[in-house]
């Protein structure tokens, strides 16, 4: 039996992203934001919802460019901290104690001390209610090295993503690997065993 909860918006999990923008006097801001995820391979390209009177909303329009910095669980104090204050009147980098790096491809900044970045040029937006929704084309990732796997890619536990669960509005963190994916399922699909 299920519990009807109404219409909400839930998905489990939802990345806890801080998104990088400098206003239109040049301040680095970051915000975090849950409402968002991949949402194309070819480009590839990841989508951010922002309510319209966030200060970041406008600086994303404007520059037209944004990074995304993903941080580790460690790191979740920060980065619930960095969406409780308005980069209108607050410095947050200085405030969190984070470091902003110019992004090296789109006029935008990242957060130093987070384990994996990503820089976006904005290739579209739709309006859908209270929020924006920014598309933006990914143009690099970058892993701190001691995050990656002996064969150099993105090793999800080193990496340890922060997590969010709406509805509960609670941080998470990852838990443990379930097998490889276009694999696990084989024998499930009929195509033989993983």
């Amino acid at each position: 039996m299920f519990a009807s909860l109404g219409a909400l918006p839930f998905a489990l999990p939802a990345p806890a992203f801080l998104v990088g923008s400098y206003d239109r006097d040049g301040r680095p801001n970051i915000m975090t934001a849950a409402w968002s995820g991949i949402c194309c391979s070819r480009p590839p390209c990841i989508g951010v919802g922002i309510a319209r009177e966030r200060w970041s909303h406008a600086a994303l329009q404007e520059r037209r460019a944004f990074t995304i910095s993903i941080p580790s669980a460690a790191m979740a104090a920060q980065a619930d901290a960095a969406g409780m204050r308005s980069g209108r009147d607050t410095d947050k980098f200085d405030l969190l104690g984070l470091t902003p790096v110019k992004g090296e491809l789109v006029d935008a900044p990242y957060v130093a001390e987070c384990p994996a970045v990503l820089e976006l040029r904005l290739r579209e937006q739709h309006e859908l209610g209270t929020h924006t929704f920014f598309i933006g084309e990914v143009l690099d990732v970058k892993i701190r090295e001691d995050c990656l796997d002996a064969k150099g890619r993105p090793d999800p536990a080193l990496i340890s993503p922060l997590l969010y669960a709406p509805v509960s509005r609670n941080y998470w963190c990852l838990g443990e690997d379930l097998g490889k994916g276009f694999s696990l399922g084989k024998e499930a699909a009929g195509l033989g065993q993983p």
